[in-house]
């Protein structure tokens, strides 16, 4: 936790960027960089009827921390996507309560 899905990149991308990334992520959410998932999907946008790949979008989900460490958590994804060439880089955030998350069926808060 935090969970990254990434969208619109490749997972060639991904992996690129992947591990620094998390290594800037851990120093924002103070914890260790094997907290992290990032996934990537396969999408294809069907806007228009072009087939085109979907723009960059990254949804995280993850217990708050406030807006301070939100701006700079989307802030260094982005940064890190617009170093492989990608713009219009887009960060929404989806917050779990720790009360209704589980791990091996217990709950976390």
């Amino acid at each position: 936790m935090p969970h990254l899905l990434f969208r619109g990149i490749s997972a060639d991308q991904l992996r690129e960027a992947a591990a620094t990334l998390a290594e800037e992520l851990a120093v924002i959410c103070d914890c260790g960089t094997d907290n992290f998932t990032m996934d990537c999907l396969h999408t294809t946008s069907a806007f228009g009827g072009t087939g085109d790949r979907s723009f960059p979008f990254v949804e995280v989900a993850w217990f708050e921390r406030g807006s301070e460490a939100r701006s700079r958590f989307a802030a260094a994804i982005t940064a890190q996507l617009a170093k492989l060439g990608l713009s219009e880089i887009e960060v929404a955030f989806r917050t779990y309560r720790e009360d209704s998350y589980y791990i091996d069926g217990q709950p976390c808060g």
